[in-house]
């Protein structure tokens, strides 16, 4: 039986690590081709290593999707290498946590460059080839998944630059999808609860310490419980398009 999505190009932004990493694998076990981007090269090579042993296929390529021109080169790359891009996952983000009063500024602007700016170059490169896959692939059908957070629904004080980012990730989204559903282009937005991952380690350490507290003992999401729900968007029939998925934790209350 064919996989369910053979033939098709799946690029995913943040995929050397966490969920982004996991759902190169998952989407390349479905039979996509899977183009790998971020700026961690090593860890890019190693898993289309990974994936071209398991029988897969998928191609690296280093960029910080915050710079606007290397961002849409890296898409044109992927276009013309591999042929199409059917599927885009924008996963790059960072969470900097912290009161706003007397916050490192810096830290805003890394979020804001990322969360909002990386993902509407990627999304605005990539929307021609997506709208050109919803016309000509066997599928007749292509998918831009924007991942956000539970942290796009509920301001709490502590993260109200993340919040602000996150709740323009899902404003963005939503408007894109009014923009392009009826071309078969489906937006879809996943929002995240507490995952193990790789973002709580980037903050300052006691930013770490007012998490911990929070989430004490709490059993976390997985990286592959977020990609699983990747999956099960993308690889829905034509006609079924999931707008938005909250995903938390079952212990999480806000």
């Amino acid at each position: 039986m064919a996989a369910a999505l053979d033939g098709t190009v799946a690029l995913i932004t943040g995929a050397s690590s966490g969920i982004g990493e996991e759902t190169a694998r998952v989407l390349a076990a479905q039979g996509a081709t899977v183009a790998l981007l971020a700026r961690r090269k090593d860890r890019l090579d190693a898993l289309v290593t990974e994936i071209e042993a398991a029988g897969g296929s998928a191609l690296a390529a280093e960029v910080d999707v915050t710079d606007q021109a290397a961002a849409i080169a890296a898409v044109e790359r992927v276009a013309s290498e591999l042929g199409r891009i059917d599927t885009v996952v924008n996963n790059a983000g960072v969470m900097l946590l912290g009161p706003i009063e007397d916050a490192p500024i810096d830290e805003w602007n890394s979020m804001v460059d990322l969360n909002l700016k990386g993902l509407l170059y990627v999304a605005h490169a990539s929307l021609p080839h997506l709208l050109r896959a919803a016309e000509d692939s066997p599928r007749r059908v292509a998918d831009l998944v924007n991942i956000s957070s539970v942290a796009g629904r509920i301001a709490r004080a502590g993260s109200g630059v993340y919040n602000l980012t996150k709740h323009g990730v899902g404003a963005f989204s939503e408007a894109l999808r009014q923009e392009v559903t009826k071309r078969h282009v489906r937006v879809s937005l996943v929002e995240p609860g507490a995952v193990e991952t790789e973002l709580v380690s980037h903050n300052r350490p006691e930013v770490q310490e007012m998490l911990g507290q929070r989430f004490g003992e709490m059993e976390r999401l997985q990286s592959p419980d977020i990609a699983s729900a990747i999956e099960y968007i993308v690889t829905r029939e034509r006609h079924i398009a999931i707008n938005e998925l909250l995903i938390r934790p079952t212990e999480q209350e806000g």
